[in-house]
């Protein structure tokens, strides 16, 4: 397969591409951070594919390639999303009449648990590259994705803090309930990073009248990804353990506060995710009041944080959820009537 084209809308000649940077012999070759893999063996070109007619197929619609994460894990694949939503940024594109091509030559398919948030980029299907196996494509509008664990890029491996972001762009539908503080407790069914204790932390909660509880375990055979995000929306306090379920505080309205149960020693992940988004982060801070199961059986690694479970105080637990429901009640923009936004 031959893959011609302009790489950016303002280019109107053929592509141009630093290849002294794929030839430095120091280039740290992580998949996810560069392109090198793919874009290693091709050359510039000293003729124009489109009127010398080198083309099977010419692709008119403007096209995204990206090289995509795990698309089986919410924090992984939004990296995709984050970059694809800052790709547009940088090429000054919005137009959802777009094709993307997922850049993966492997025959297997792409397993996808969110794939409705590609509406928020395109109109269409996503398109595998191996779709023009054997064909000399042409395209002439096109760019690269930012890829999703780029050194210094955003969402993960990020420098700096960013706020506001405007993840609001794939925001769900919104009802909100009057007057009282919703809190949201995402639980676990996996063999490690359990709540031990969880049934004696939900009675707790439900003895203070100010808040309306809702346990709830994302399994996405159960509930559909687009109903997670409307149960997440309508939250104003988020409480689960270290994992990628917290990646939905993405969908946090502005006052939320997201409650790290325990981070598992794994500080700046969903912290670093708070302040990209601009909502209040919280965490188990006297460690003392946190009991471990066990010391944790990594497979390889030994002891180690995420492999066990844990039972928490309750005063300790309580004693944070209210602080947070202070905050969010005091939040100028705290709503407490009813409002329905669509995407």
């Amino acid at each position: 397969m031959n893959l011609y084209g302009n790489c950016l809308r303002t280019l109107e000649s053929n592509c141009f591409f630093p290849f002294f940077v794929l030839s430095n012999k120091h280039t740290n070759l992580n998949e996810w951070w560069l392109e090198y893999a793919e874009l290693q063996t091709y050359t510039e070109l000293d003729f124009h594919p489109i009127k010398d007619g080198h083309c099977d197929i010419i692709i008119e619609k403007p096209t995204v390639f990206m090289k995509l994460d795990a698309g089986v894990n919410m924090y992984h694949h939004f990296c995709d999303f984050v970059n694809l939503y800052i790709s547009q940024h940088i090429n000054n594109s919005f137009n959802t009449d777009v094709n993307i091509v997922m850049w993966d030559t492997s025959y297997y398919g792409y397993g996808d648990l969110f794939s409705e948030t590609w509406r928020a980029f395109t109109e269409f299907d996503i398109i595998h590259l191996k779709t023009y196996d054997s064909k000399r494509v042409c395209f002439k509008d096109c760019f690269f994705s930012l890829l999703p664990r780029m050194r210094y890029g955003l969402f993960y491996n990020t420098p700096l803090v960013i706020y506001p972001s405007h993840i609001q762009y794939i925001h769900a539908c919104v009802l909100l309930i009057e007057g009282r503080v919703r809190v949201t407790l995402l639980a676990r069914s996996t063999e490690y990073r359990r709540i031990l204790n969880q049934v004696e932390l939900v009675n707790a909660l439900k003895t203070v009248p100010l808040l309306e509880v809702n346990v709830v375990d994302y399994k996405y055979k159960d509930i559909p990804f687009l109903e997670q995000l409307r149960i997440t929306h309508n939250s104003d306090i988020f409480i689960g353990m270290h994992g990628a379920g917290l990646t939905h505080l993405l969908f946090l309205p502005d006052w939320a506060v997201i409650f790290e149960l325990y981070n598992c020693q794994d500080e700046s992940c969903y912290q670093d995710l708070a302040r990209l988004r601009g909502i209040q982060y919280v965490t188990w801070q006297k460690m003392d009041k946190v009991f471990p199961q066990d010391k944790g059986h990594h497979p390889t690694l030994g002891d180690h944080p995420k492999f066990t479970n844990y039972s928490f105080d309750v005063r300790e637990f309580m004693r944070i959820v209210l602080e947070a429901a202070d905050y969010v009640t005091h939040h100028p923009k705290w709503q407490r009537g009813t409002r329905h936004d669509e995407l």
